[in-house]
């Protein structure tokens, strides 16, 4: 239980409950429980007050004049709703405020301005939140100018997929397909591939024995690799 002081700041902030109440709380005596003297909300100079000073029926409100508090909605156990309204005739009164108790805490219920500017301040904020994430996908090239690039982002919001995707390359263009082939000429020309080894034949004589027991020498020809010297590099002329 609590009474906070800057309930006329902002009194749709406060809340007020009594722990002791809370588990006898009933249609019988919910009124006496909002008229607690530590419940912000309710004022003393009502006709309420007047009513339970004087020991009178509670019917005689509607024979009195000012401020008053009545209870407009009850739903057992968890809800009840009690309005503030000025009487001016047994017929005529006009709505204050409306405060709700729920599983005993009273508060008290916004206006229909508090709720409106609620509204668009939300409907504001979330529009807001929208467009910065719009503008994170946005993308800028020099060549191709604005664009956007969803995939970038894809996998902040969808599952885990079990094989990554590989960001798709864009293709060469063909100033840099000539530029690139002029560069490989001029390291090619600088630094040579070394050639393939070329194959020399050689005859060896090898000597073999015929079926009458005669030697008989015959010539086997064989190839032989020799590995060529790339020719020597040319050293700067220093002038």
């Amino acid at each position: 239980m609590g009474v906070p002081s800057n309930i006329t700041d902002n009194p749709l902030s406060v809340s007020w409950h009594d722990s002791a109440w809370i588990p006898i709380l009933n249609t019988a005596n919910v009124m006496d429980y909002f008229s607690e003297r530590s419940n912000p909300f309710f004022d003393r100079t009502c006709n309420n007050e007047i009513v339970k000073m004087q020991r009178l029926n509670p019917d005689q409100l509607q024979n009195m004049v000012g401020l008053e508090y009545v209870l407009l909605h009850v739903q057992e156990p968890i809800l009840y709703v009690i309005r503030k309204q000025h009487r001016h005739s047994h017929q005529q009164v006009t709505p204050l405020a409306d405060y709700y108790i729920i599983a005993g805490v009273v508060y008290q219920a916004p206006d229909l301005a508090s709720v409106l500017n609620s509204r668009l301040l939300s409907t504001v904020h979330h529009l807001q939140s929208a467009f910065e994430e719009s503008s994170g996908f946005s993308r800028y090239h020099p060549s191709k100018g604005y664009s956007w690039d969803f995939k970038s982002q894809r996998g902040n919001t969808e599952k885990p997929k079990l094989k990554e995707e590989k960001p798709r390359e864009e293709p060469s263009s063909l100033f840099q397909r000539q530029r690139v082939d002029m560069l490989l000429g001029e390291l090619i020309k600088k630094f040579p591939l070394p050639m393939p080894p070329q194959a020399k034949t050689i005859s060896v004589p090898i000597k073999t024995e015929s079926e009458n027991g005669t030697s008989e020498n015959k010539e086997i020809k064989t190839e032989k690799h020799e590995k060529i010297k790339p020719p020597p590099e040319k050293k700067p002329r220093i002038t």
